[in-house]
């Protein structure tokens, strides 16, 4: 176990590990989510779509990753349980629609999710900022708030908004 490490994290340490699971939990969904999304949709933009939806699912499953590395630096596990993770997510579901040719629909409904994860990595610097003070965290949900912004934008630029 990571001694020190929880150590200098301080008493909120568990509730911290609990947050970065949930964090962990909305990777892993948005993940499946767009990788199916990218291979499921259709039509003559098809392509384009499937490219983007295909690129922001690999730096979501990064994200996880670095969330679990994170996890176990402070002497917790990763959930490991596919019910668990749905059952502990911030946002478990992401409705995609039917129609697999509405662009729009499908860019929408990955635009709610990628808001979504900015508010809950938010959440988690408010907690870092005034509850624990984890410089080593911090960085690392800094840096994937960055990239759930610029994926918020490139979302928002296909949807012509």
């Amino acid at each position: 176990m990571a001694q020190k490490t929880r150590e200098l994290v301080g008493e909120r340490v568990d509730k911290l590990i609990e947050l970065l699971n949930k964090a962990y939990a909305d990777e892993l969904i948005a993940y499946f989510y767009y990788k199916t999304a990218a291979i499921l949709v259709k039509g003559i933009h098809a392509k384009t779509v499937a490219d983007q939806l295909e690129e922001i699912a690999k730096e979501e499953l990064e994200h996880s990753e670095e969330l679990a590395e994170r996890i176990i630096q402070l002497g917790g596990e990763p959930i490991d349980d596919w019910d668990a993770i749905t059952k502990n997510a911030n946002y478990p579901k992401i409705e995609i629609p039917e129609d697999r040719s509405d662009y729009a629909g499908i860019l929408k409904s990955v635009h709610v999710a990628e808001q979504g994860a900015i508010e809950v990595y938010a959440n988690i610097i408010n907690f870092l900022q005034t509850e624990v003070k984890d410089p080593a965290t911090f960085h690392v949900i800094r840096h994937i708030m960055g990239e759930e912004m610029h994926h918020e934008e490139e979302i928002e630029t296909l949807l012509g908004v």
